[in-house]
């Protein structure tokens, strides 16, 4: 078929990636041009290949992918970014399309549901996964829910490896955990965990996981009193 819609796949998982290239090749109007495993090496392949559609996870071993999203938009400003990732809390989603994503598709979802969202973010629209809760809603907007809750500022100050470590550290991994998975050494895990206290005025680990479950980042049902 003329015109095919090519599409750059970037997770660091080679089944996934045959998984994806499986699914897409269901559709003889999408060709997968390039597969990569890295952030830098999708921004290289990206600025090569000049695909129309780039599907990136956010937990990559270099960088997390909204930061990829952010060099690939800026490297080639006429390709589609589309997250497919296991994540789905609320800040991913937002920072994802604040990042230049208009795409956002879980990797539990459906095969059909995955052909669905490349077809809707190649015609240049946005396409959200699953239901959309009311507070992706009103972040996305821009719109506080409650004036009374804990301010954003904070955390929109935080780098986005600050971010990510605030997730995971939210979600209850150690340092060393959160060091092996990022491949950084645990001293430097510790440096940003100290940075983001600091830049959320927080000063324990509890008033971390507050704040994280304040601005959505987990779920309050984890953390009940």
């Amino acid at each position: 078929m003329a015109n095919k819609k090519t599409i750059l796949i970037v997770d660091d998982h080679t089944l996934f990636r045959e998984g994806l290239k499986a699914i897409i090749s269901r559709n003889p109007a999408y060709e997968v041009v390039g597969e990569a495993g890295r952030g830098d090496r999708a921004v290289q392949m990206a600025r090569s290949l000049k695909p129309d559609l780039v599907l990136v996870d956010i937990s990559l071993p270099d960088q997390n992918g909204i930061e990829v999203t952010l060099q690939l938009k800026k490297a080639l400003p006429g390709a589609a970014v589309m997250m497919v990732t296991m994540h789905s809390k609320v800040d991913y989603i937002v920072n994802a399309f604040k990042a230049g994503a208009t795409g956002f598709v879980t990797k539990d979802s459906a095969p059909e549901r995955l052909l669905q969202a490349i077809d809707v973010v190649l015609k240049g629209e946005y396409f959200l996964d699953s239901a959309v809760s009311q507070k992706v809603v009103q972040r996305l907007a821009g719109i506080q829910s409650d004036p009374k809750s804990m301010a954003d500022a904070g955390y929109e100050n935080l780098t986005p490896r600050e971010q990510e470590i605030f997730a995971l550290l939210a979600e209850g991994h150690s340092l060393t955990h959160i060091a092996e998975r990022l491949f950084i050494s645990p001293k430097t895990v510790e440096n940003h965990r100290t940075s983001i206290m600091r830049k959320l005025g927080v000063h324990s680990s509890l008033e971390l996981i507050r704040y994280a479950a304040k601005v959505g980042i987990i779920d309050l049902d984890l953390w009940k009193e």
